[in-house]
């Protein structure tokens, strides 16, 4: 059973989510801010989180970068903030999904199941995978999940890690933004391409510029 953490300070909102989730099965949690939702995120474990923008104390987008800071669990973001500017924004931070209120129960219930996939896809190819991948003087080890720069243990988040993994498993081919966004993100993913020009410069800040190439016109490869 997976266990979803809802943080949302509008109360009816917050128990129409709730209600329904467990109905599906999902087990829940609630919030109403962002420091109650990160207090409770750091005493339990859970699956994915809900986040609301537009909050009191600690808005949504500040919640969700402190989360980054020691998790890559999913986070979908729900909130009223339509533009498309607030959209990136969200992306940036690296959340997984943005649903736009007012929106279908139906509608969240399956951008949960779709993100769950994704993820529970990443865990189960890292089982068929290579175990140790080395690059210049990158080396991941797929089993503990861990990115080892020049010895140093270097942290990754959830997307950053598969896209380094799909790019050092294939080195010399070349994936478009439309691939990277398939494979990594997955079919049903809701965004553009700019989300993926974005995870790669966080990689390159992180790897050296070289590290990745870019192909003019066409998209990324890691050189063999």
């Amino acid at each position: 059973m997976s266990r979803i953490l809802v943080i949302e300070d509008e109360h009816k909102i917050q128990e129409i989510l709730v209600e329904f989730l467990q109905e599906y099965g999902f087990e829940t949690d609630s919030a109403y801010n962002g420091v109650e939702g990160l207090a409770m995120f750091q005493k339990s474990s859970y699956d994915l989180v809900l986040l609301d923008i537009m909050m009191p104390k600690i808005d949504g987008f500040a919640t969700l970068e402190l989360l980054r800071k020691d998790s890559d669990v999913p986070v979908i973001i729900i909130t009223a903030m339509e533009e498309e500017e607030q959209q990136m924004k969200g992306f940036d931070l690296q959340a997984d999904d943005y649903i736009v209120k007012p929106f279908s129960m139906n509608l969240v219930i399956r951008r949960i199941e779709a993100v769950l996939r994704r993820k529970q896809r990443g865990t189960n190819s890292a089982e068929d995978a290579a175990p140790i991948l080395v690059h210049k003087n990158v080396m991941m080890d797929t089993q503990a999940c861990e990115v080892r720069v020049s010895g140093t243990i270097t942290p990754f988040t959830y997307k950053e890690y598969e896209l380094l993994k799909l790019l050092l498993e294939n080195k010399n081919r070349v994936f478009t933004r439309d691939d990277l966004l398939r494979i990594v993100w997955g079919y049903d993913f809701v965004g553009d391409e700019r989300v993926v020009n974005n995870h790669i410069m966080r990689i390159r800040k992180k790897l050296g510029e070289d590290f990745i190439t870019t192909v003019r016109g066409m998209g990324y490869r890691i050189d063999g």
